[in-house]
């Protein structure tokens, strides 16, 4: 792209931001304001207060950064640098002002504690404050859901040092919400909820998609889907029991992955780093599927040379060395890989693979071996997916005549591998094309 094409670009982004602002500022105060007369009026209105928050000091510097969410909010719409990152970051602000709303007028709270007088400039800020916003608009925290959402813009755009510093900013933005005694606990956890299903449900990079699933893959869902409603019935019938919610939650859309929505549930990118809102959201059974490979993988090797360079493996740890990887998993995060060049194609674990999928992973794998001296095919623990594309790989290179022999030549150096018939038969399909 030419530089005068990148200037046009720039100068259309930030009208559009300019019409996002324009539409979002006055939306918000509207929508914002009107509900907290509203429930300011309402005799139903409770509070939700922790014992412990009475500890909580009131530090009135605080309402500097309380404040200063107004400034990074305007930024955010002008920092995004392709239309989809700035139409589905603006889309994100509308739905948190509205989720919000709907939030506090379903469940009207109230902030129960006197703040102190405060003098001089800090005390003319909590006036300005007070003028506008009554001590009602509670859960979930509108500060708290666009603090998230405007720290995953910014961090976007930031390099490591910055990135720190904006860090820190942000979270003691959101702990003011608290030593400004502005809003409780409560809200504080309802609102980073709240953000999270926000950006998860409208992710920045890629899209959601559904594809029929298969008979298969509808057990698969149908066992998840169990598991979570299971989870879900004892989350709200048990007393505080309400912490199982996440984990049901995590399996409802795994779930859902199974169903149709296949890899795109895990938000996974191609140089293979889940969203940090998929990683919240689906961190019950990222963490069971962490520990159930490292429990399994205790007897088998990290990964076995097959051929030319290509070595056949599990998913591994951050602290192994390796020229290339083709990562084939949806459900694991690179995290700070000291591989050289990493590559992920995700594929659905439990999963064969279809000839489009075997195809595009084996043409991937193809340009990593002609590029490095050594490249890893790797998935959850080595024995399935990554091992049908490594097998199709010789198939189509010539290294093996026939898928027999293909998978011959790979038991020989790893014996550990699972191939069912389906997978044989994908292979036998894949081999018929070349």
């Amino acid at each position: 792209m030419t530089e005068s094409a990148l200037m046009q670009n720039k100068v259309g982004l930030w009208k559009q931001g300019l019409c996002w602002l324009v539409l979002l500022g006055p939306l918000f105060f509207l929508s914002y304001g009107q509900v907290n007369q509203f429930t300011s009026t309402r005799h139903d209105v409770r509070s939700m207060v922790l014992g412990w928050e009475h500890a909580i000091p009131f530090m009135p510097w605080t309402i500097v950064p309380y404040w200063s969410i107004d400034l990074l909010y305007g930024i955010s719409l002008f920092i995004c640098t392709s239309k989809q990152e700035l139409a589905r970051h603006g889309c994100r602000l509308l739905a948190a002002s509205l989720i919000a709303c709907v939030g506090f007028l379903l469940f009207p709270l109230k902030f129960t504690f006197v703040r102190p007088e405060t003098q001089g400039m800090l005390g003319w800020l909590f006036q300005q404050l007070e003028q506008f916003d009554l001590p009602y608009n509670q859960a979930p925290s509108l500060h708290i859901i666009l603090t998230w959402l405007l720290w995953l813009r910014f961090r976007q755009h930031l390099g490591k040092d910055l990135r720190l510093i904006f860090a820190a900013w942000f979270l003691l933005i959101a702990i003011s919400v608290l030593t400004t005694w502005q809003h409780h606990f409560i809200d504080v956890v309802s609102g980073f909820v709240v953000g999270v299903v926000i950006s998860y449900a409208i992710p920045v990079e890629g899209h959601w998609r559904w594809k029929r699933p298969s008979a298969h893959t509808m057990r698969l869902a149908a066992k998840y889907c169990a598991g979570g409603i299971v989870l879900l019935l004892a989350g709200v019938w048990i007393p505080h029991g309400f912490i199982l919610l996440w984990p049901a939650v995590a399996l409802l859309m795994v779930a859902a992955g199974y169903a149709g929505l296949g890899v795109s549930v895990f938000q996974k990118n191609n140089l293979g780093e889940l969203s940090l809102s998929a990683r919240w959201l689906l961190f019950p059974y990222l963490a069971g599927a962490g520990l159930s490979k490292k429990w399994f993988s205790r007897r088998i090797s990290l990964s076995n040379a097959i051929y030319d360079g290509v070595a056949l493996g599990r998913f591994p740890d951050v602290t192994v060395a390796q020229a290339a990887v083709l990562d084939l998993t949806s459900e694991f995060h690179k995290g700070r890989s000291k591989a050289e060049h990493w590559e992920a194609y995700p594929l659905m674990d439990l999963v064969v693979p279809d000839v489009r999928d075997i195809r595009q992973a084996v043409m991937r794998l193809s340009q990593l071996q002609q590029g490095h001296e050594s490249v890893l095919v790797c998935c959850a623990l080595g024995l399935s997916r990554s091992a049908t594309v490594v097998a199709a790989w010789l198939l189509s290179e010539g290294h093996a005549g026939s898928v027999s022999q293909a998978v011959a030549l790979i038991k020989s150096r790893r014996p550990q591998i699972m191939l069912t018939p389906a997978h044989l038969q994908v292979l036998e399909t894949f081999s018929t094309e070349l």
